[in-house]
């Protein structure tokens, strides 16, 4: 009986830190995306006068709604509310679909003007944007693949989300990453992998597989990205991409 009851506590013990850990993460995204994109799209009226285009109106609306998501599902699951869970998953599968065809139209457009990042050609970072949107794809279609193991999917879907924080944090309002562009807000989007590692070692002794390949996906598409985005190969596809489209 003493046994059963310890085994009890010990499992309450692991299921409080579990919520905490994700709901922990969860606040750090949102507060990193606001903060990243408050100026140029949720506060835009305050900072600039230039309306943005449909398009990109559209792109904001949908990216935030996954952050949305991310925040109910992990809110339902910390209340035990699997089963909507479950069902608004559905919906999850059709939002990263529509996210992978707008982000990549969106990054192909914007690839016609000014790069983001000056002294850089817009072609070659177009690698940056489109490599977002393979990594997201990857994770997310690895997420729903494993979707029967709660695992596996909790930590592949915040991985897939951390893999499109780039954009937000590359937008932070600080000098050094305007100063040291992709090196500085790659760096800082991957450190959030770290705490998934961290929690994996503390709960598990181990880091889970998932979390270790899903978190080297990320990190070793980053300079990958930048070495392919240099080649006279990707130069040459993009342009005809970009003209294309």
């Amino acid at each position: 009986m003493a046994a059963h009851a310890e085994t009890v506590s010990t499992q309450r013990q692991s299921k409080s830190r579990e919520r905490l850990f994700y709901i922990g993460m969860v606040v750090a995204i949102v507060i990193t995306v606001f903060a990243g994109f408050s100026r140029t799209f949720f506060l835009r009226p305050y900072f600039q006068t230039q309306p943005l285009i449909p398009l990109l109106i559209l792109h904001g609306v949908v990216f935030s709604s996954w952050i949305v998501l991310l925040v109910t599902q992990t809110t339902l699951v910390a209340t035990k509310r699997t089963r909507t869970h479950m069902r608004l998953g559905i919906a999850g599968g059709l939002l990263a679909t529509l996210m992978i065809v707008i982000g990549t139209v969106t990054a192909i457009v914007r690839a016609k003007g000014p790069s983001p990042v000056p002294g850089v050609n817009p072609l070659s970072f177009l690698t940056i944007p489109l490599g977002d949107m393979l990594v997201f794809a990857t994770l997310v279609g690895m997420a729903f693949y494993f979707r029967r193991r709660a695992d596996m999917h909790k930590r592949l879907m915040l991985l897939a989300t951390i893999a499109i924080l780039p954009a937000a944090v590359a937008r932070l309002p600080f000098a050094f990453i305007q100063q040291y562009g992709p090196l500085a807000f790659f760096g800082l989007s991957d450190l959030f992998i770290v705490p998934c590692l961290i929690y994996d070692i503390v709960t598990r002794r181990r880091p889970h597989r998932a979390t270790v390949l899903g978190g080297a996906l990320i990190v070793i598409s980053h300079p990958l990205r930048l070495v392919i985005g240099n080649t006279h190969a990707w130069l040459a596809f993009a342009t005809w991409l970009t003209h294309w489209t």
